[in-house]
Formats: structure tokens, sequence, C-alpha cells
């Protein structure tokens, strides 16, 4: 599977979030949140959805399972306006990705596999320290097994 490369503009987001790690897993908590106030939120550019994780800068240099990171459930704002009640604002800056389209169910993590032990290391670039996230559009189905999304990870050039 080979991703695609794009040049990201700076995002305005909208969301809820919590720190958790995968030992502690708490998305379907926070997307559950998110989901029941989503409508609150007026200023929408689109109806895809936004996952997103801001790890520490030392994050990936071990892999320890109980590393805590920021776990978002956001959508793209046009502005910073009218933001609704507990929920906050977050400024995705721009940069460079690589952005795998992948289908099949949330709970397989193989393709996560994929792009850190096989695509990345033999890959022109680096992981950069910027958020990573999934873009949950229109086909969307979470654990289904035809469900699609975008993933999208932070890179730079070696």
């Amino acid at each position: 599977m080979k991703p695609r490369i794009e040049k990201l503009s700076k995002k305005k987001l909208v969301g809820l979030h919590t720190s958790m790690s995968l030992v502690d897993n708490k998305t379907g908590e926070l997307w559950k949140s998110f989901m029941q106030r989503r409508r609150e939120i007026t200023n929408n550019v689109s109806t895809d959805l936004m996952s997103m994780q801001v790890y520490s800068p030392t994050h990936f240099e071990t892999s320890n399972p109980s590393a805590v990171f920021e776990k978002w459930a956001t959508t793209e704002v046009s502005d910073f306006d009218t933001i609704p009640n507990g929920m906050e604002k977050f400024v995705l800056t721009a940069g460079l990705y690589a952005v795998f389209d992948h289908k099949g169910s949330s709970l397989d993590t193989s393709i996560f596999e994929y792009i850190f032990r096989t695509w990345l290391p033999s890959s022109e670039y680096f992981l950069d320290n910027r958020p990573h996230f999934e873009v949950l559009g229109k086909n969307y189905k979470n654990a289904d097994s035809n469900s699609e999304e975008e993933i999208w990870v932070p890179i730079k050039a070696k």
C-alpha cells in the first residue's frame, strides 16, 4: 500500500479531548460524548469528522502501550467565533503528511503496524512531531469491515 504525500494547510478544529494510553483506551467514551453534542457546532466546513492524536516528542522512541497521549474527537470549522460551551479549539499546523486510504474495521490495527514498521523505515521520510489524525468521512462505519477512512501521518524528508 503506497500513500499519497500531501502538504496540509492549517486547519481550525473544534471538539473534545482526553488523555489516554493504549492500555487505558477511552476512545469510545470520547466519541460518544462528542457525537451527542456535534450538532452544537454550527460552522463546520464539511460533514467529515477527525480523530486526532497528539503525542509527546519521545512517544515513538519506545513501544510502551501505557504511554499517555492526547486524543481528540473533532471537526473542522471556518472560524473560532462560536465554540460550544465545554468544547475546545485546536489549530492543526500546516505540514507534510503521508495519507493512507484504509478500508476495513477500525478494530484492525494491522494498517498501523504496516505504516510504522514497514512503510516508514523504507521510505524517504522520518516521522515528524505533529498531530496524527484520521479523516472519518461519509463511508466511515467504525468496526465494519467495509468502513473507509484516511490515515494522516506527519512526515518530514530524511
